[in-house]
């Protein structure tokens, strides 16, 4: 089964057991993942701020972190200046670049919920 990227709106959905985690589930189908190291430190972001906001007691928040973080994932190491390149490119984050680089790097699609990293996507397919 062919695999995909997917940004960490998508995977927090999943992770954090969020109203889009089951949307999210549904468009991942399944397939193996492939991600840039960059998405353990955003879900531990996600976590925090879910915390902070009184959505999850630390120790929860740890254990779901700790669970998505162990499924299967390829992490696959990016090129800085050419994150760069792309997110000037695109007007991305160097963040949301790091995402679109790993799946046009491994020719494959990305998953997201943020609107601007798909268009951004869909323009570089």
């Amino acid at each position: 089964m062919r695999g995909k990227v997917a940004d960490a709106s998508v995977l927090g959905a999943i992770a954090f057991r969020e109203d889009r985690g089951p949307e999210a589930l549904t468009l991942l189908g399944g397939g193996p993942l492939y991600e840039p190291p960059l998405l353990t430190y955003e879900l531990a972001s996600i976590a925090r701020k879910k915390h902070l906001s009184g959505l999850g007691q630390i120790d929860d928040l740890a254990r779901l972190l700790t669970a998505a973080l162990t499924t299967e994932i390829h992490w696959v190491e990016i090129n800085p200046p050419e994150v760069l390149r792309l997110a000037v490119e695109t007007g991305l984050t160097t963040y949301d670049a790091s995402y679109l680089y790993v799946a046009k790097v491994m020719d494959l699609p990305l998953v997201t919920f943020d609107e601007r990293l798909a268009r951004a996507a869909a323009s570089l397919a």
